[in-house]
């Protein structure tokens, strides 16, 4: 999606980025609409990669956050995704996959 706020799914992780120039009103709206373009299916893992403010990061995950078993939102520092979101005994909250 061309906007403020582009994504796209690539295998298992959610690629996120800030597209034209808008305030987090518009940005929010935006992503929160890319995303459920995306008619996501669901599954076990969802990685999210990217930059996003605070409040698209919270629409995200709102947004996908009960379709997938656990959710990691990469962290550049830890080379990882930090699990942020755990409805599965596989993934706690806090756990780093590499």
């Amino acid at each position: 999606m061309v906007g403020s706020y582009n994504i796209t799914l690539e295998g298992d992780v959610l690629k996120v980025g800030f597209g034209s120039p808008a305030e987090n009103t518009e940005i929010v709206r935006d992503a929160v609409a890319a995303v459920k373009a995306l008619n996501l299916q669901g599954g076990k893992l969802l990685k999210i990669n990217g930059p996003a403010s605070l409040p698209v990061a919270v629409a995200l995950t709102h947004e996908v956050g009960h379709l997938y078993g656990a959710i990691g939102v990469f962290d550049p520092k830890m080379a990882g995704y930090v699990v942020a979101i755990s409805h599965d005994p596989e993934y706690q909250v806090g756990d780093l996959i590499k």
